[in-house]
């Protein structure tokens, strides 16, 4: 029985992330005024051009190439099949997306985007191509074999996604989930004025949690991708790698994040004594966690996470941090930064409904 491939799970992954970074706001949507449905058909050349865009739209399809072609290989097809996947379904899609914001008035299809997106799409199909003839795929394949269990491939991809919700900053360092207040004020929003109207609740507060309650979900934190890594590795000291390599990921990818909202001079502005309490804590449950099976931890990380939502879903947003994401919301990191911000919102419920399948799987 042939495995699943991560790279699978990761090119849907990814598909989700580009149509929301082409589609972004989403609404409203309407036919151009004056235009016809022939008129749709073709896109047009912009009249200006930015050197950001053009690097993102590169940069943006590159990493679809590479996966792409690595999931039809993976996945039991041909390289020439998986060649004629990357040439042309990636410039199909990018050119479906180019097309529909014609129907959005926030969004500018241009002929230029789509020839960018193409061009980054099939340089990632050539790094793809050098891969698989070095035998970085095969090797890929053989570390995989060694580090982890068959049936993995959902929990490396949501691990490749955890440090991406990281970099829309949380209402506390690490403490991604907070789905659940932006579901209640987007129901109260949509519910104004019917007989269904939500009222707000009076014992909603805005006050910061406890200092002990902030470290134990700094520690859950970091402790959630830890376990969800450990629920898939094989014994071994090579568990205790992967606990710091988690450290290391989520100190550096918060601290990047913080530079980025805040300037670089405070880019460590968010290690506090209570921040290394909660790194320590969960650093060493991770290290004692390596000691436990495999679905001892998947158990453990359902829990962890169920904890981490409960915390965070309380947590208030901090309102200095609010009018600095003001810039970002109205310049040309919105796109980008929308993807990341809902990978740290809904990140854990996805790992909370892996887990639960993975507790099921026999020990291999």
């Amino acid at each position: 029985m042939r495995r699943r491939s991560s790279a699978s799970w990761l090119v849907l992954s990814y598909l989700l992330l580009v149509i929301y970074a082409s589609l972004y706001p989403f609404w409203p949507w309407r036919l151009p005024p004056g235009m016809n449905w022939q008129g749709v058909i073709g896109l047009p050349w912009p009249h200006y051009w930015q050197l950001f865009d053009v690097w993102a739209n590169v940069l943006g399809y590159i990493p679809l190439g590479v996966l792409v072609l690595a999931a039809v290989i993976r996945s039991g097809g041909s390289l020439r099949v998986g060649v004629a996947w990357g040439l042309l379904a990636t410039p199909a899609l990018s050119f479906a997306m180019e097309t529909l914001q014609y129907f959005l008035p926030g969004r500018v299809p241009s002929l230029a985007d789509w020839l960018l997106n193409s061009l980054g799409a099939w340089l990632g199909i050539l790094l793809g191509l050098v891969l698989h003839r070095f035998g970085g795929m095969r090797r890929w394949h053989l570390v995989r074999e060694h580090w982890f269990v068959r049936h993995s491939a959902g929990a490396l991809a949501l691990l490749a996604l955890w440090p991406v919700g990281l970099l829309f900053p949380a209402p506390l360092p690490l403490g991604e989930g907070q789905l659940l207040p932006r579901l209640r004020d987007w129901s109260e929003a949509a519910l104004v004025g019917t007989p269904w109207a939500l009222t707000q609740d009076e014992g909603w507060s805005d006050l910061p949690l406890p200092p002990g309650l902030e470290i134990v979900a700094i520690a859950l934190g970091l402790l959630a991708p830890c376990l969800l890594a450990l629920s898939v590795a094989r014994p071994g000291k090579r568990r205790v790698l992967l606990v710091l390599l988690g450290l290391a990921v989520g100190v550096v990818v918060t601290t990047g994040s913080t530079m980025m909202n805040f300037g670089p001079q405070h880019a460590w502005a968010w290690i506090t004594s209570g921040t290394w309490t909660g790194l320590l804590i969960a650093s060493v449950l991770g290290l004692v966690a390596c000691m436990l099976p495999r679905r001892v931890n998947a158990a453990l990380g359902l829990v962890v996470l169920t904890s981490l939502i409960a915390l965070v879903t309380v947590a208030p947003t901090d309102p200095y941090l609010t009018v600095n994401l003001q810039a970002w919301e109205q310049g040309r990191f919105i796109h980008f930064y929308g993807l990341a911000q809902w990978i740290g919102w809904t990140w854990p419920f996805v790992s909370l409904i892996w887990l639960l399948w993975g507790v099921a799987q026999p020990d291999q």
